[in-house]
């Protein structure tokens, strides 16, 4: 999966189940403080991303996660370990 599809993916779980308004969505959105999401919803969100990642999804590596380029930066390198 590429980055771009990664992003896609991502925003479209944020507007799914977050009811984040697209435009908000940028790579560069902070998800605590532009896009309003907690602790309980990033745990959420890293669920919502295990199905692409398998048995290989590590919380550790989404500590030092900020923005939504961080998540698709985090999940590219993890599926690229896999593969």
């Amino acid at each position: 999966m590429t980055p771009q599809e990664l992003f896609a993916h991502i925003s479209t779980i944020l507007q799914d189940t977050f009811q984040i308004e697209a435009e908000r969505i940028t790579p560069q959105a902070r998800l605590g403080e532009d896009l309003d999401i907690d602790s309980i919803d990033a745990v959420d969100l890293i669920v919502q991303l295990k199905p692409l990642l398998g048995s290989n999804l590590q919380p550790d590596a989404f500590k030092s996660v900020r923005t939504v380029q961080d998540v698709v930066d985090v999940l590219h390198g993890l599926i690229r370990e896999t593969a």
